[in-house]
């Protein structure tokens, strides 16, 4: 068997496809999660039901801000990867729930972290967001923009994971590798994004709260591209740059210090299309598919949104070779096509 690599999350969206996409490599996956009801939990054990019987694949429920309890995980089960996923999602939550990201994001993150660097992990990939763009007017975006000017909570507390992540990196050679993921979407999404909520109201006939006029945009990623990416990125820990002058007594070439990493075994990348889609765009699009017609109810802009984003994948494609790929209305597609099933059973 391959590596031995823990997956908090594995409960969610993206950690079932990444769980299930590791286990068909060979690996061993350890999936956490705490299963908590932020949104159906049924839902999340329907996912862990999808790999639970795997070779290799074992379950643990716990809430990695209990710092004792991850630890022990680690003790016990000694991963030598770790894709970290797990998080309190959601712009809106916050604005009522500030504590469940600190929770959850900050304390969380911090047992992770600090677990790693003392269970010798040799390389940890852990989420991030497009959020961080925040109000960021130049597109498309890169991982070199600056990001100090987050509009969400939510995205406050993921700016503030990637610059612990960085200290850890640098502090204890720890290699990170963070990913901003753009608008990840598909089978077994979250029943608090648009796309589903969208699909229901139109399968549904009931209203569907559109906001902006509907001309807000993102850049949606497949969740199967997402996956794909996780794991090839999750093969080439980020390398440490040359060392500093305090190490060698020689100064060190300023320009050999990339941007967006400085010298620690760090990076990010972004994980989207660079193909963004109205809401508007969207919404025409799920009609199609579906064959119903929506009944908007017009709202203003909410407050944390941001009026578009959209990923410019070029250092991912550099990377690995690899860029997401599949087209808006083919992933919508298969979304509908899961989601007509996933109704049907729970009737």
């Amino acid at each position: 068997m391959g590596s031995t690599v823990l997956v908090t999350g594995a409960a969610g969206f993206i950690g079932m496809h990444v769980s299930r996409r590791l286990l068909a490599e060979g690996h061993r996956v350890i999936g956490v999660d705490s299963l908590n009801d932020y949104y159906d939990p049924a839902l999340k054990q329907a996912r862990v039901a999808q790999i639970e019987g795997k070779a290799g694949f074992g379950f643990h429920r716990l809430d990695i801000a209990d710092a004792q309890g991850v630890d022990a995980l680690f003790r016990k089960t000694r991963p030598q990867h770790v894709v970290h996923l797990a998080a309190q999602a959601g712009v809106r939550y916050a604005l009522s729930r500030p504590f469940a990201y600190v929770d959850s994001n900050l304390m969380g993150s911090t047992a992770i972290l600090e677990a790693c660097r003392h269970h010798g992990v040799r390389h940890l990939v852990f989420a991030s967001s497009s959020s961080v763009y925040g109000g960021n007017v130049k597109v498309p975006f890169s991982e070199a923009d600056p990001v100090d000017h987050p509009v969400s909570f939510y995205a406050a507390t993921k700016r503030a994971n990637e610059l612990m992540a960085h200290s850890y990196a640098h502090l204890f050679g720890l290699p990170v590798t963070m990913l901003r993921y753009f608008t990840v979407y598909g089978p077994w999404g979250r029943p608090d994004m648009a796309i589903w909520k969208f699909t229901e109201g139109l399968l549904a006939g009931t209203p569907i709260e559109v906001y902006a006029g509907g001309e807000l945009s993102r850049d949606f990623t497949f969740v199967e591209d997402a996956a794909e990416a996780t794991v090839q990125l999750l093969w080439r820990p980020p390398q440490r740059a040359p060392a500093t002058q305090a190490e060698t007594g020689a100064a060190v070439d300023a320009g050999s210090r990339r941007p967006d990493s400085s010298w620690a075994p760090f990076e990010v990348y972004n994980v989207g299309r660079s193909d963004p889609c109205t809401v508007n765009e969207l919404l025409a699009l799920l009609e199609a598919r579906t064959g119903a017609r929506a009944l908007r109810r017009e709202l203003p802009m909410q407050p944390g949104d941001v009026e578009r984003t959209c990923a410019d994948p070029s250092k991912l494609r550099a990377a690995t070779g690899f860029e997401p790929r599949v087209a808006l209305a083919d992933g919508l597609g298969a979304f509908v096509d899961w989601f007509r099933g996933w109704r049907e059973r729970r009737a």
